[in-house]
C-alpha cells in the first residue's frame, strides 16, 4: 500500500492498495490489511504511470563492458522507468530467432523492467538483405537498423511493403552517409570555429522525406527515430496533416540543448549531433503540438575510455534513462514551454500507445507501474552515483527537480531512493 500518493493530476493524497501486480482499491485513510507492506511517500511528491523508454541501447549480448541488462534496467528504474525497447545493435544482432535468443536468455534472466527487444531490419544490419521479419514478429517490439541507416530506397520500399503485410513497425534510423563527410558534429558556426567536421541537417531530413513517401504509398506503420532537426519536425508534421501512419521520437537533449552548449568533451558527442538553436526550439514547439509524439532516451553507454577522447575521437552516444525527467521537468516544464500533462504523456502514454504496450494510466484495475516525483527539492545530477556503466552526459552538475523517489513495476518496488 501507498500511503498519501498524490495522484496526477489529482490533489488530494490517497492510499492506493496493490494487489498481485495491479491498482485494487484507490481511497482516503484506507486500512492496510494484513500482510500489506505499507509504504509512506513524502508529503510533496506526485504519483504518475511509469515511464516508458521505445529507444534503449543495452549492449548485451555484445559488449557488457558497456553496459549489462542488469544494469541497464536498474538505470531504468532508478529513471522512473518501468518498461525499454532494446536498439539491436548487439553481437549477435537480433536477425534470426536462433540470434534474438541469446537475447532473451539474458533478459529473462537478469532484466529489473519489461525490456522488449528490437528485431532488425537488414540481416547483421547491414542494408543488404531483409530479415524474415513473420518468423521474428511476435518476439520483438518494432524493426530497426538504429545506428544504420537504409541507403536504398528500394530495400526500404520493400522493407515496409512487408512491414505492412505483416502488421509490424519499421522504427527508422535515418542517415544519408553519402552526406556525412566524416563529420561528427553538426556541421554549423561551432565546428566552423573550431575547426571540427561537420554532419549537415540534409542527412537526417533528406531520408525521412523518402521514407515519408514510401510510408504514404504502402501504408507501413513507421517511427522515426531521434529526430534533431527543423526541417525533420515541418516534414513530420505536414505528412502527419495528410493522414500518413508516422510517428517520431526525439530524446532530452536535443529539446534542451543546441551546438551553443557544445563544450571540447566526449559527454556532447552524440548521433544525430546538437543542432542548432533554432532546431530545437522546432523540437520543443514539435512536442507541444503533438508532431512529436514521444521523448526517448536514446541511452546509449559507452566505457570511460571511448567518451575520453574528445569531440573529434569519442565514441557516439550518451547515457539518459537517469536523467531524462528531471532535466526535461526543470528545464521544459519550470520555464513553462511545455505543460507537464504533455511531458508525461510522451514519456509515457504515447510510447505505449504507439507500440500497443502495457501501462500508462492511474486507476483502480490498472497494472500498478508508478513512479512517485519528487517535483519541489533541488538535487545535484552526479553521474558517479549512476546504477548505468556509463557516466558520459552532458547534464552532469546540473542542479534539477524532479527527482524519482520510488519505481513500481507491476505492484513491486524497483527503486526506492531512501534505501539506495
Amino acid at each position: 500500500m501507498l500511503k498519501g500518493a498524490t495522484l496526477y493530476p489529482g490533489e488530494a493524497p490517497l492510499d492506493v492498495r496493490i494487489r498481485a501486480g495491479r491498482i485494487a482499491e484507490i481511497g482516503p485513510d484506507l486500512s492496510p490489511g494484513a500482510g500489506a507492506r505499507v509504504v509512506p511517500l513524502p508529503e510533496g511528491c506526485l504519483t504518475v504511470p511509469a515511464f516508458a523508454d521505445l529507444h534503449v541501447h543495452l549492449r548485451e549480448p555484445g559488449r557488457p563492458d558497456k553496459e549489462t541488462i542488469r544494469t541497464g534496467t536498474l538505470a531504468a528504474a532508478r529513471g522512473g522507468y518501468t518498461l525499454v525497447c532494446a536498439m539491436p545493435n548487439l553481437d549477435p544482432v537480433p536477425d534470426t530467432p536462433e540470434h534474438l535468443a541469446r537475447e532473451e536468455a539474458i533478459l529473462r534472466r537478469d532484466a529489473v523492467v519489461t525490456v522488449l527487444p528490437y528485431g532488425a531490419i537488414t540481416l547483421g544490419r547491414e542494408g543488404r538483405e531483409l530479415v524474415d521479419q513473420h518468423a521474428l514478429k511476435g518476439r520483438c517490439c518494432a524493426f530497426s537498423d538504429d545506428g544504420s541507416g537504409i541507403q536504398s530506397e528500394a530495400l526500404m520500399r520493400r522493407a515496409m511493403e512487408t512491414a505492412a503485410r505483416e502488421g509490424v513497425i519499421l522504427a527508422a534510423h535515418c542517415e544519408d552517409t553519402s552526406l556525412l563527410n566524416g563529420g561528427y558534429i553538426h556541421d554549423g558556426r561551432y565546428a566552423r570555429a573550431h575547426g571540427h567536421k561537420g554532419i549537415c541537417s540534409e542527412s537526417e531530413w533528406g531520408p525521412i522525406r523518402r521514407d515519408l513517401l514510401l510510408c504514404e504509398e504502402t501504408l507501413c506503420r513507421y517511427h522515426v527515430c531521434h529526430v534533431s532537426t527543423k526541417e525533420s519536425v515541418a516534414l513530420i508534421r505536414e505528412a502527419k496533416r495528410r493522414g500518413v501512419p508516422v510517428t517520431c521520437e526525439t530524446a532530452p537533449h536535443y529539446l534542451i540543448l543546441c551546438e551553443d552548449d557544445l563544450q571540447e568533451d566526449g559527454r556532447f558527442k552524440m548521433n544525430p549531433p546538437l543542432r542548432t538553436a533554432a532546431d530545437r526550439d522546432a523540437l520543443v514547439e514539435g512536442l507541444r503540438d503533438g508532431t512529436i509524439d514521444a521523448v526517448a532516451t536514446d541511452h546509449a553507454p559507452h566505457t570511460a575510455a571511448e567518451k575520453a577522447l574528445g569531440l573529434a575521437d569519442s565514441a557516439m552516444g550518451i547515457v539518459g534513462l537517469e536523467t531524462a525527467f528531471p532535466v526535461l521537468y526543470t528545464k521544459l516544464v519550470r520555464t513553462g514551454l511545455v505543460p507537464l500533462d504533455r511531458l508525461l504523456d510522451a514519456l509515457s502514454g504515447a510510447p505505449r500507445r504507439i507500440f500497443g504496450l502495457p501501462g500508462g494510466s492511474v486507476g483502480c484495475g490498472a497494472r500498478a507501474d508508478l513512479a512517485v516525483l519528487d517535483l519541489d527539492a533541488p538535487y545535484r545530477i552526479d553521474s558517479r552515483t549512476f546504477l548505468s556503466k556509463g557516466k558520459a552526459t552532458p547534464f552532469d552538475g546540473w542542479e534539477v527537480r524532479g527527482e524519482v523517489r520510488l519505481t513500481l513495476h507491476q505492484g513491486k518496488v524497483i527503486y526506492n531512493k531512501d534505501i539506495l
